[in-house]
């Protein structure tokens, strides 16, 4: 890859910010991040396509140990220094590439040949991520506890001291997000005790994933300065609400938004919507069961969507693909006539898979005009409204009998069946383990 005339090489943008190493960094299918430390002396190198990964070693990334490298090409426009982290550092987000073409069972892959798909009906992908975690600590009998030991209360959403307790970390996270120009708006305690969220503005969808998996990384890192475990483990207490990964999707061409009715009528619908935006509702409720298996693609997803109550009376997480107004009971919620909120997701999704696939199920029900019908009310569902997996399992076979879903992974079928296959195996790994449940049930039961 020869740099082009006039443009800043990867080694002058990092002097340029006083950046001594970069983190090669992508991620594999479940979403763990795997790098490189770049010197920035090697950045022409790393530019130019010769940083190599072995991508069996990597992770899910559809390679076998004799295939050929995993080379990291990056893109120039995901640099984001860390001084933060390690002074002089800086990650720079990578498309992984096989014999010179991008390998298409990488994440960041998969999602923009699904934005290119937009891109030739005219269309592009704004998103928000509200992303959710737990700050835990490891107790000496193995178990988990709160790393804040005061906060224990069975309903601490919004709690002021808890908020006030964090205050170092909350206020760490915030400026890292401030300065690297992303615009954090709100820091709050969230339904569960140990359990907060941190938002920043939406943006176009590669960019939003990209730093979703930023804030994740500088989350760890800064959480493990403070002796704490920053986790995004959908269900790590059986007793309180589990983590979402929620995402605010919107369509737009150019300047314009596509979601508003613009004044014209939505179908008595009441949400102001247009005939579009109405369409990609029904193609992702058309396709739910399926899209669980990218929105909730662990076998501990479930423990939080099957919940039926928390300790603070409310899971927050929906059992059946309805959609609604101004109702967090619902998979889509309508909080106004420019976005919807899709709340199915929770903390273990990878989000470059889980936008390019809610993405492809909006852009099949838009191709065929599907009419979601009226919204349901509050905390109410009509009874033909799909019911979303009960486990891992059963997401895995919703995902076999969707063809489109199945075929959404850079337009290759044999993509979604090998992901398919490798969370069968992850469901099938768990289920043959003996719980401390089943002795409690079974020891003594005949």
């Amino acid at each position: 890859m020869a740099q082009s005339a006039g443009r800043s090489s990867l080694a002058d943008i990092a002097r340029a910010h006083d950046v001594r190493f970069l983190l090669a960094t992508f991620v594999d299918m479940t979403g763990k991040p795997c790098a490189k430390l770049v010197p920035v002396e090697a950045a022409d190198e790393l530019e130019n396509g010769a940083m190599g990964f072995a991508g069996y070693a990597a992770g899910l990334m559809g390679q076998k140990p004799q295939d050929s490298d995993l080379i990291a090409i990056p893109d120039l426009a995901s640099f984001t220094p860390v001084p933060f982290i390690k002074e002089g550092l800086a990650i720079i987000h990578c498309d992984p590439h096989v014999d010179g073409k991008p390998w298409p069972y990488a994440p960041r892959v998969v999602l923009k040949s699904t934005l290119a798909r937009l891109a030739e009906k005219g269309m592009q992908a704004k998103v928000g991520a509200e992303v959710e975690y737990f700050l835990v600590k490891r107790n000496d009998d193995g178990t988990l506890s709160t790393a804040d030991d005061k906060d224990d209360s069975p309903r601490p959403c919004y709690d002021a001291r808890g908020v006030t307790r964090m205050y170092d970390h909350l206020t760490s996270i915030s400026d890292a997000m401030n300065s690297l120009g992303w615009g954090n708006y709100a820091n709050d305690h969230e339904d569960a005790a140990g359990q907060f969220e941190q938002n920043f503005n939406y943006a176009d969808a590669l960019t939003t994933a990209d730093r979703v998996v930023s804030l994740r990384y500088i989350l760890n890192i800064l959480a493990g300065q403070r002796g704490m475990t920053a986790t995004f483990m959908p269900k790590p207490f059986t007793d309180r609400t589990g983590t979402g990964l929620h995402f605010h999707l919107s369509l737009w061409s150019g300047a314009e938004a596509l979601f508003p009715a613009g004044g014209a009528d939505d179908g008595g619908r009441g949400l102001g919507l247009s005939g579009l935006a109405c369409s990609f509702i029904a193609g992702i409720l058309d396709h739910a069961p399926a899209l669980q298996a990218f929105l909730a693609p662990t076998v501990n997803s479930y423990k939080r969507t099957g919940a039926t109550t928390s300790s603070s009376g409310a899971t927050w997480s929906p059992r059946k693909a309805s959609f609604g107004g101004n109702d967090r009971t619902h998979m889509i919620r309508v909080p106004d006539n420019k976005r919807i909120e899709l709340r199915s997701g929770d903390g273990s999704a990878n989000p470059y898979l889980a936008i390019a696939t809610a993405i492809a199920a909006g852009l099949d029900g838009v191709e065929k005009s599907l009419d979601p019908g009226q919204p349901s009310g509050p905390g109410e569902s009509k009874p033909d409204a799909h019911l979303l997996p009960a486990t891992l399992l059963h997401a895995v076979e919703a995902l076999r009998k969707d063809p489109v879903i199945l075929a959404s992974l850079s337009g290759d079928p044999a993509i979604g069946s090998y992901y398919a296959d490798a969370k069968e195996e992850e469901f099938l790994s768990w289920h043959n383990q003996v719980s401390d449940w089943e002795i409690r049930t079974y020891l003594t039961s005949i």
